[in-house]
This record gives C-alpha cells, structure tokens and sequence, in this order.
C-alpha cells in the first residue's frame, strides 16, 4: 500500500462522507487534535513508567478519545454516529479531583515549564485549548457537531494542567511561578482557617 493518494494535491481532504477544502474549520478543529495527540505522546516518553504508571495510563486513554473526537468532527454523513460520550469527561473529572489531592498549593499564576515532561504537557494543554476554540467556532458554523468534543477538550486542557504539576512535584521540581503574579488562588486549607 502506498502512503501517497495524490488526491489531495488540489487542497481538498476526504471525511467520513464527504470531501472540504484542507482549510476547513472542520478540518482545522480535528487536525489540531491530531496536533493534540502528538504532543500527548511526546509527554508519555518523557515520563518514567516506574512513578507516573497512572498517569500513562490516563494518558493512553486519552490518546484514543482524542482520535475518536477527532473521527466524530470528521464524519459529515447525514447519519451520525459518535463515538465520544459524556463518559470519558466525568473520568477526567474524577481523575483531576484525584490528582489535584496530591499537587502542591498553588497561590500564584505559574509559567509552563519545570520537567520536560511537565512542559510537553503544558504544550498539550494549550493546544487542548486551541482545538476547543476550533471546535466552538466550528459548532457556531455548522449544526451537527458533537458538544462531547468541545467539553471534553475543556476538560483536558483542565486534566494536562494538572498533569504538569504533577508532573513537576513528583520528581521534586517546583512550579515556576509567574513572579509578577499577586497571590490569586486561595487553597482549601486556607480557606477552612
């Protein structure tokens, strides 16, 4: 099989039904989750399996929601059938909450970075949010598009946020906070004094 069709030499792609133009709000919104997964996977190889086991696992797991939003924004048939459910968002939830147990307090606005790792997942994390403004305008477009995609890319981007702070805390190196920053953020701690 070859890996070239040439059919998309005049700047047209095929969906699930139908052929648009490779710029596309469509194709923009599902090409950037693409974008999304890559980086996704990138952070996987830098994270030791050893200390992060349950996060290469949730990072696995999103790996595979990511391409079935990204085939849901691609399937243009007059019949659709999505694949992404409201499911895998209460599951980030659940894991966010679990995780947010474990990071340090954070009262200041903090600059992505630290760990390699921690910064491929703020990358992540930004591009979570870039897709879901794709997805809105896209949504705002046209009718038919999945409102799973555009809450679930919210709450990755809140999940990969927390990732990388995870990330950062449990090979001991501490969040880079934005040193102009006030104070922000009240922890729960706090606010029980």
């Amino acid at each position: 099989m070859k890996i070239y069709t040439r059919t998309g030499d005049k700047g047209q792609t095929s969906l699930i039904g139908g052929r648009v133009d490779k710029d596309s709000l469509r194709v923009e919104a599902y090409g950037t989750m693409d974008e999304l997964n890559s980086f996704v996977g990138k952070a996987m190889t830098e994270l030791d399996g050893t200390i992060f086991a349950d996060m290469l696992a949730d990072l696995e797991a999103i790996q595979n929601e990511l391409f079935d939003g990204g085939g849901d924004l691609a399937n243009v048939m007059k019949e659709r059938h999505y694949k992404l459910s409201d499911e895998p968002i209460e599951v980030l939830e659940q894991r966010i909450d679990k995780l947010m147990e474990e990071a340090p307090e954070l009262e200041r606005f903090i600059l992505p970075g630290g760990s390699p790792a921690a910064a491929t997942l703020h990358i992540a994390r930004t591009i979570a949010r870039r897709a879901e403004r794709q997805t809105v305008s896209l949504m705002k477009a046209e009718e038919d598009v999945s409102p799973a995609v555009q809450r679930y890319l919210n709450r990755l981007s809140d999940y990969l946020f927390v990732a990388a702070r995870i990330a950062n805390a449990r090979v001991n190196v501490p969040d880079n906070e934005y040193v102009r920053s006030a104070k922000v953020f009240r922890t729960d701690k706090k606010k029980e004094s």
